[in-house]
């Protein structure tokens, strides 16, 4: 019988809490989770237990920031580049973020980071593209132009993997501000 078993994550930034909620039904299942795998989950196979998970993002936790956690109620379950965590807690334990405002604190920190890790990306990829259309209208060299076409679609890929994240960041924050009445 296998004792480990891998899912995909819908991605983060998108599916947050429905990644959760489907490792909480992997963990009533006996699936508990064990890390991070690639663009997913690892599992191992347990006894079944009901659990909560919640995701948090800080970047270079301490002791004190998971004790803080450990004191609601909430266990270190793993982290990723010691800035994603996950905590587990028995099913009605009360939620880390417990209101809208910690919420959009906890966005806000997670959009600054991934446009900090986007612009670059983005500034070299419009550089490149403005190269690569000067190059067609004779301003400049025809390999100039095939040298920025090809950097530029190196730096639209990488830009996507930071980028796509900022978007849906942005559009959660967007969602909480107008269910709380505050402007975007």
């Amino acid at each position: 019988m296998l004792k480990t078993k891998y899912i995909m994550s819908d991605g983060l930034a998108f599916s947050e809490e429905k990644d959760m909620q489907r490792l909480s039904r992997y963990a009533k299942k006996g699936w508990i989770l064990e890390g991070f795998a690639g663009l997913g989950f690892k599992l191992r196979k347990e006894e079944p237990k009901y659990l909560d998970y919640s995701l948090d993002y800080l970047k270079e936790a301490d002791e004190e920031y998971f004790q803080y956690f450990e004191a609601a109620g909430w266990s270190h379950v793993c982290s990723s580049g010691n800035e994603i965590h996950v905590f587990c807690a028995p099913i009605g334990t009360k939620p880390i973020y417990s209101d809208k405002e910690t919420i959009i604190e906890k966005y806000q920190r997670q959009k600054k980071q991934m446009g900090k890790y986007a612009l670059p990306f983005l500034i070299s990829w419009v550089v490149f593209f403005v190269l690569s259309v000067l190059s067609q209208n004779s301003i400049l060299s025809e390999t100039i132009g095939n040298v920025s076409e090809f950097f530029g679609l190196i730096a639209f890929i990488i830009l996507i993997f930071p980028g796509l994240p900022y978007i849906a960041y942005h559009f959660r924050l967007k969602k909480l501000r107008k269910s709380m009445g505050h402007r975007s």
